[in-house]
This record gives C-alpha cells, sequence and structure tokens, in this order.
C-alpha cells in the first residue's frame, strides 16, 4: 500500500498549511436568526472580503448521511475533512441496516434476545429519544422495541434521554407520548415500560471525560434506581420543567415507580443496548456498563450484564466489545497520508472538540500515526455552562498555536474553536453572539502570526448551528412564547464558509468550478501543500 505523496505542479513553497474549523458556523439566510451576522466580526469579515472566498455543503448526503434533509454535525464532518472522501455513515448505516432488517440477524442481536427468553431477564433499551438523528433516532429504538416484542421477549424497559439540542430545546413530550402510544398497542404479553428519564446534558452522554459525574448520575439513576420519582414519564417532564424553567437537554433526571419502588433498573444478567450510534457521547457509558470505570468512579451496585452499543463507538479500542452495526472503515486518511511523507503536524481544541481533530479527523483512530512527527495538544475545558462562559478557551488555542507555529517545526496545522457550536447549543442568542466576537478578535491574532511567518490559513466550518438561533415559521418569522423568541438549538442545513487566507497569493491558484462539499478540503489542503491528492480523494476546489 503506497502513500507516496507526489508533487504538483502547483509549488507555491508557503512556510505551512493551518486548517481553523470554526465549529457550528454556518452561512445563514435569516439575518434576524444569526447570531454570527450580528456578532462584530472586523477579521472574519476582512479576510471574506480580501482573499479567496466560497461557501461548501456539510450537511447530508456531502457527509455521508441519508439524505440532504440531515443535518451534519461535527463527527461526521470532522471524518470529512480528515477522509478526503464520503463515506456511508452511522446514521446511514444504521437506518439502512433497519431498512433490511439485517440488524435482527447479527449473532449479537440473537444473543441479546435469547438471553432473556433463556434466562428470563430483561432488555434495556437507553436512547437519546428524538428524530435529531445526530445521536439517535426514534424509530430506531421503536422498531427494536416490536421487534423484541415479536420475539416474545416479556420486559422491555426504556431509559429515555431527553434530547432538546439537536431538536427544538422543549420538544420531549412530544417523543414521549409517541413511546407511550407505541406501548399501549403492544402485546398483553409484552411487558414494556418507560423506566427513567433525564437530559443529555445530565446524565450518561458525557464525552472525552470532562464530566465523568454525568456518567455516574446515569448509572445511579438506571442501575440503582436512584432518584425522583414520578408515577409517569410525562408527568415528571411537566413538573421538573415548571419548578426549573430547564430546557429538555438540562432536564433533572428521574425514575419511573411504582409503590415506591423504581419499576425497572437494570439488573444482574440483563441485557442492555445503548440506541445511540454517535461515537463520542457513547464511549463512557458504555465503559461503565462494562464495568471498566473504577478509576472514574466507584459504583454501590456492581453487576454483570449482556451490553451492546447500537455501533463500535472506538474502532481502536474496542469499545463496546459488542455491538449490532459495523462503523465504516475510513482509511488512508490526510494525517496518515502526511505522516508517511514525513510531513510534522499538530492539532489543538480544548476538551469538548479534541477528539475531532484527532479522532474523528484520523477516520476514527484513538493513536496518533507517529509519536515523532505528530503532536496533539488538548486545553482542558471548564465545566461550566457554556453561555456563563461564551469565550470559551479561544484565547487558549491561539496562544498555543501561534506557540507551535512559531517555532517552524511544523508544515501542517489543524485547530477547532468550539464557540460557535457550544454556545449555539445554549440556545442564548446574545451569548452566541459574544462567543463569536471572542472567536473572531482570536481568529484575527492567529491570522496575523500567519501572515508574519508566510503561511496559509484555510478558515471553514463543519456544519451551521450558531446562524440559526431562533426557530422561525415558513414566512421566517421568529417563534414567540409569551413574548419571548423561542430558541432553536440544533444544527443547521446552511452551507459553511471556506476561505483560503493566503497573503501571499499573486494569482497561482483560483477557483475550480463545482459543487464541493466538507470531504473537498483535503485535496484542496495538500494542493496548497504542493501535492498531488491521493486517486481516492475527491477534487481539490483549486487549480
Amino acid at each position: 500500500m503506497s502513500f507516496l505523496l507526489k508533487s504538483s505542479p502547483l509549488q507555491l513553497n508557503r512556510s505551512f498549511v493551518l486548517n481553523i474549523i470554526l465549529d457550528g458556523v454556518g452561512i445563514g439566510k435569516n439575518p434576524k436568526i444569526d447570531a454570527f451576522h450580528h456578532a462584530y466580526t472586523p477579521h472574519f469579515d476582512r479576510i471574506k472580503k480580501e482573499f479567496l472566498y466560497r461557501e461548501i455543503n456539510a450537511h447530508g448526503k456531502y457527509v455521508g448521511l441519508s439524505s440532504n434533509g440531515d443535518m451534519g454535525n461535527s463527527e461526521v464532518g470532522h471524518n470529512a475533512i480528515g477522509a478526503g472522501k464520503i463515506y456511508s455513515q452511522g446514521s446511514k448505516l444504521v437506518q439502512e441496516s433497519f431498512e433490511k432488517e439485517t440488524i435482527y440477524q447479527t449473532p449479537i442481536w440473537t444473543k441479546l434476545i435469547e438471553n432473556c427468553l433463556q434466562n428470563k431477564k430483561s432488555l434495556h433499551l437507553v436512547a437519546l429519544v428524538s428524530d435529531g438523528n445526530v445521536h439517535s433516532h426514534i424509530d430506531h429504538l421503536k422498531k427494536m422495541i416490536l421487534k423484541a416484542s415479536e420475539q416474545k421477549v416479556e420486559k422491555i424497559f426504556i431509559h429515555a434521554l431527553l434530547d432538546g439540542r439537536d431538536v427544538p430545546p422543549t420538544s420531549s413530550m412530544e417523543y414521549i407520548q409517541d413511546l407511550e402510544d407505541l406501548i399501549a398497542n403492544l402485546p398483553k404479553t409484552t411487558d414494556c415500560k418507560i423506566a427513567s428519564v433525564g437530559g443529555r446534558m445530565v446524565i450518561v452522554m458525557d464525552r472525552y471525560e470532562a464530566d465523568w459525574e454525568m456518567v455516574k448520575k446515569g448509572w445511579q439513576l438506571i442501575v440503582e434506581g436512584k432518584g425522583r420519582q414520578f408515577e409517569n414519564a410525562l408527568q415528571g417532564i411537566q413538573k421538573i420543567r415548571e419548578e426549573t424553567q430547564k430546557d429538555d437537554q438540562y432536564l433533572s433526571p428521574f425514575i419511573i415507580a411504582e409503590n415506591g419502588k423504581a419499576v425497572g433498573t437494570v439488573e444482574e444478567g440483563d441485557s442492555v443496548i445503548l440506541c445511540n450510534f454517535r461515537g463520542d457521547r457513547a464511549i463512557e457509558f458504555s465503559l461503565a456498563m462494562e464495568d471498566k470505570t473504577d478509576d472514574f468512579f466507584i459504583k454501590e451496585k456492581k453487576i454483570n450484564v449482556l451490553y451492546a452499543g447500537m455501533m463500535e463507538y472506538d474502532g481502536d479500542k474496542k469499545i463496546p466489545e459488542n455491538y449490532l452495526v459495523s462503523p465504516p472503515m475510513i482509511e488512508k486518511t490526510m494525517g496518515e497520508y502526511l505522516v508517511k511523507n514525513k510531513v510534522k503536524l499538530f492539532a489543538i481544541s480544548e476538551t469538548q472538540k479534541y477528539g475531532h481533530v484527532t479522532f474523528f479527523w484520523n477516520g476514527n483512530r484513538s493513536d496518533k500515526f507517529s509519536e515523532e512527527l505528530e503532536k496533539y495538544v488538548e486545553i482542558q475545558s471548564d465545566n461550566v455552562p457554556f453561555d456563563e462562559r461564551p469565550w470559551m478557551k479561544a484565547a487558549e488555542i491561539t496562544d498555543k498555536t501561534i506557540e507551535l507555529l512559531q517555532t517552524k517545526n511544523y508544515q501542517f496545522g489543524r485547530i477547532n474553536y468550539p464557540n460557535g457550536d457550544m454556545v449555539g447549543h445554549s440556545g442564548d442568542f446574545h451569548a452566541a453572539r459574544m462567543s463569536m466576537e471572542a472567536t473572531d478578535r482570536c481568529l484575527g491574532k492567529l491570522l496575523k502570526v500567519v501572515e508574519e511567518l508566510g503561511g496559509i490559513a484555510i478558515v471553514t466550518a463543519d456544519h451551521g448551528n450558531c446562524d440559526e438561533m431562533y426557530q422561525t415559521d415558513k414566512a421566517g418569522n421568529i417563534k414567540m412564547k409569551e413574548g419571548i423568541p423561542i430558541s432553536k438549538t440544533s444544527h443547521t442545513l446552511n452551507q459553511v464558509p471556506f476561505i483560503i487566507f493566503d497573503p501571499l497569493y499573486q494569482g497561482e491558484y483560483h477557483w475550480k468550478e463545482g459543487d464541493f462539499g466538507l470531504a473537498n478540503i483535503a485535496a484542496t489542503t495538500f494542493a496548497l501543500m504542493g501535492y498531488e491528492k491521493p486517486a481516492h480523494f475527491l477534487d481539490s476546489m483549486v487549480e
């Protein structure tokens, strides 16, 4: 297998190329709801006007999802950027497995069901309950319930994680009611109940070990049955929402109880499936279910269960051991090519997006390709709500990047500013605007150094988010509730910016015509570095 990169006719002799990802910054179509549009961003505005600028696609089929109605996300976006081509991604692979019903023919599904039937065990389905299709889809959960019932599983318990992030902030009751309607129509031989409920940013779905307490709270709720008690899920959501005024993603966890006892805790030997397909927020819970978390939190209730994930969440570390749908095999990524050609490179972000410029960029690979040639830097994120500190760690990311560039040891770098996405998810318009102003200030500082050192910076994004901060009607008017705009916290379908900041540019290259997306970035980066693209990469945007 050859990784040799040939020299291209385009020999610019720049010092380095730096890929800058403005996470969650799309090009909005409605200025009234666009925090990025309202932000004071003189540095971004200048380079958009003075340098090569175009808009590219970051959603749907451009990143390997089922349709162009599917929002992009950071995972598939960074996969596409790093891979240089489009792979069928989690949601599409899972959707195809349900459409063809191949998921029910896998050895692990058979084993999970037979465990319930032969050993009189319960089936527990832990799932983000929405149709956001970023981490999960409620239709997959419903199909698994129906299939398990058809196969005569007697006890099925649902542990519902509330979304409010990839879907409207207070939409959870619609999804829960949908599940309750399904349950009501199951055969009487199936005892199916919603057993526990909690917001996705409170329990279970931590990532990059930013807050193990979330996983511990999830374990205590789902396995130990510890938590506030309600008669049913709808009652609990309504009551806690009235008390706290919090959106679904931050809703306090609770259990469903009968006669003061939790209706469906996970017990010794039960079958458990995490129905989410996206990896970053599934790894830690998987480790807990596989009893590999003693270094992170101590469990009062120790049990062994038969556990499976919807997908393999970390291919290098084989997490989890059992999974229902195989992930895409992403090989020969941009990073691997550069290392095999002796190019020194670095990757930097804060904790919230560190895995995106490392693991996802490298095709779902945890380890470096070369300890000698690669440097990965994680800036520790603050464990506070992002709207309370919207600048996040942009300054620290900037300073560290400048420090590495000034060593003149690296020919390529990639960084991620998480602000537009993480603060965008808060639904706070003013915080999102502030986050983009902080990011732009850092961008200006960084680009000044890129110019001083004779480098090129590619400024782009992985998907939209802060470009649509309020919900609108078909006419584009902001939806209101009691005189207050209704927030939107999900990603968008908008295109994202792509700017080549090259202060030494003298017309040596120009844009190609075409319909381009994130997967075209790798070949474009190689072209600016003086390399021909590998044959399996999509085309460069410049020639």
